[in-house]
């Protein structure tokens, strides 16, 4: 698996990131969604660069310029709820790309801290020969990764499989370097520390679906 971080080389990132863990700021609901969605362009923009393109002319109204697009399409595919903010973010800048949304949740089966995650409902295209970007904020155990991909079997076989997580914790990138294939790629916007007993990000940021939609019960 090949690991992209990005807030290695200092950039206006890590502002929206110190935004989004600050719990002052995290009371406007409007502002930590925004402040996802920032950082889904941040992304996107640097992920943009590992792709491949090809040539193409584009006919202004003075002549004809050569340039070029990215040569295969993009499935963005995001896991909800949380990851929609971020999703935003990626289509605003892949605005041409097909979308797909997976739910994938912690079942607690006996009320502690052990769970199993449950993939219940997905809705996405055909993935054979495009660019699949999975997009999940938060990057715990990595099992639900894990689980989604599972889950959409990928008998249709992208050209290339991209994760986009904003906080990843380095249990959860061992968990997937150990279950996913070689030639995906992982993008993370910051590591942090540790998982708790709980399996929860330490510092991190809280959850990530409450912040941004509210409560669930």
């Amino acid at each position: 698996m090949y690991l992209h971080n990005i807030s290695e080389n200092n950039s206006i990132l890590n502002y929206f990131l110190a935004q989004i863990r600050d719990v002052t700021i995290q009371k406007d609901s409007m502002r930590f969604r925004k402040n996802i969605e920032r950082i889904g362009e941040i992304m996107s923009y640097e992920l943009s660069k590992t792709l491949e393109y090809k040539d193409i002319d584009v006919q202004t109204p003075l002549g004809i310029k050569h340039t070029t697009t990215v040569a295969e399409p993009v499935v963005l595919c995001s896991i909800l709820r949380a990851g929609l903010a971020l999703h935003t973010g990626f289509m605003n800048i892949f605005d041409n790309a097909e979308n797909g949304f997976v739910s994938a949740y912690r079942h607690h089966y006996d009320n502690d801290d052990k769970f199993d995650i449950l993939v219940e409902y997905q809705a996405a295209p055909s993935f054979e020969n495009k660019n699949l970007i999975l997009i999940d904020p938060m990057l715990a155990t990595g099992q639900s990764i894990v689980a989604v991909l599972q889950k959409l079997h990928l008998e249709q076989k992208p050209k290339e499989i991209h994760i986009a997580v904003v906080i990843a914790a380095p249990e959860g990138i061992a968990y997937l370097e150990k279950n996913l294939p070689e030639n995906c790629h992982l993008w993370i916007a910051a590591i942090d520390e540790k998982l708790n007993e709980k399996n929860y990000i330490i510092p991190g940021l809280g959850d990530a679906g409450d912040l941004a939609y509210g409560s669930k019960l």
